[in-house]
């Protein structure tokens, strides 16, 4: 799982981090261990900071290592938690691409939770969405955007009137 806010250990050096999962559970030396994790790092573009901290790094990086500790495990499934958010729009378009890329080379299943529709609709090739706890759409991204729902249309065009704001009172929010 690649988790919103990457949660890396501070205390642990990159390679660490990376590492971590495979030490507390895989079956693994430490020789194995090391070639994974320096294999992982290369996957997601990070070379040469395996011993640097969390706080060196920026929050781009700092997602890629979290992604170099998802996949270390091997899954057959990745679950991103708000993979963009938190870092600019070129570092979010470059983890979109990365997400991809992964998906493509490692033949893992990818399920992403995100409020960025531009992310969505870059990764995905089914959008679900949820709606008061229910999935109430399930689609291609194309057939999202052009979709006559009205709660999904507000969502994805952002607008700030329509169903999902039906009696909400937003002078008296701020």
């Amino acid at each position: 799982m690649l988790f919103q806010g990457a949660a890396l250990f501070d205390s642990l050096s990159v390679i660490e981090n990376v590492a971590f999962g495979m030490l507390e559970h895989a079956n693994a030396g430490k020789e194995e261990i090391l070639k994974r994790t320096t294999e992982c790092l290369a996957l997601v573009g990070l070379k040469e900071i395996e011993y640097k901290k969390p706080a060196e790094l920026s929050g781009g990086m700092r997602k890629r290592v979290g992604l170099a500790r998802a996949i270390c495990m091997r899954p057959e499934i990745i679950l991103y938690d708000e993979p963009t958010t938190g870092v600019d729009p070129i570092m979010g378009d470059a983890i979109n691409d990365l997400i991809i890329e992964l998906h493509n080379k490692l033949k893992v299943t990818s399920i992403a939770v995100t409020h960025d529709m531009t992310s969505a609709y870059k990764i995905a090739n089914r959008i679900a969405m949820l709606y008061n706890g229910k999935i109430i759409a399930v689609s291609t991204p194309q057939d999202i955007k052009n979709t006559n729902d009205p709660v999904v249309r507000q969502f994805i065009t952002g607008a700030g009137k329509g169903p999902i704001t039906e009696g909400i009172d937003f002078e008296h929010l701020i």
